[in-house]
């Protein structure tokens, strides 16, 4: 049995849950968002629950089961409170700062690194060397927030360039005589 599977989504106040065949939505006060269910899985709302359960015991089904049940907790959640990522910046003359539609970074490059903010995606520099992503889809927070740290990720020797908050970087001894 699914140890995450098992466990029934609870519906917050002011969420609006529909089931339309293999689709699940939810509208809340941030946005709407759906998931497009597998086959494999039926889906029930009661009680202000919805459960997630396996149509047949294949090992297809069983592995799907807290994958859907996972993705239908992303959109209610998303739509309720929404996700934010945090990024830290580190480094001498590193900085960054929303600009319009777009981020604006100056990462040690000849040029500045200019960003363009997707739809849907809202950043945020309250200081030059900290960025926040947020937004009420999970899976492009996340790809966005990937996407920025990629344009100077963390060196292991002195530790410079764009990292997760809380993230640790390993650290490398440098050179020797």
């Amino acid at each position: 049995m699914s140890r995450i599977g098992k466990h029934p989504v609870t519906i917050p106040a002011g969420v609006d849950v529909k089931i339309e065949g293999t689709e699940v939505s939810a509208k809340g006060k941030l946005g709407q968002l759906a998931v497009q269910m597998v086959e494999d899985v039926t889906v029930d709302q009661a009680d202000g629950r919805i459960t997630v359960m396996p149509r047949d015991e294949t090992r297809r089904a069983r592995m799907q089961w807290a994958t859907m049940r996972t993705l239908v907790n992303n959109v209610v959640t998303g739509v309720s409170e929404g996700f934010n990522k945090k990024l830290e910046i580190a480094g001498v003359g590193y900085r960054a700062a929303v600009e319009g539609k777009d981020l604006v970074l100056q990462l040690g490059y000849s040029h500045e690194v200019r960003y363009p903010i997707p739809e849907g995606i809202q950043i945020r520099c309250e200081r030059p060397t900290a960025i926040e992503v947020s937004g009420i889809d999970k899976q492009r927070v996340g790809q966005v927030a990937a996407e920025i740290r990629s344009y100077r990720p963390p060196e292991p020797f002195k530790g410079k360039g764009i990292k997760y908050e809380g993230e640790t970087i390993l650290r490398k001894e440098g050179k020797k005589k």
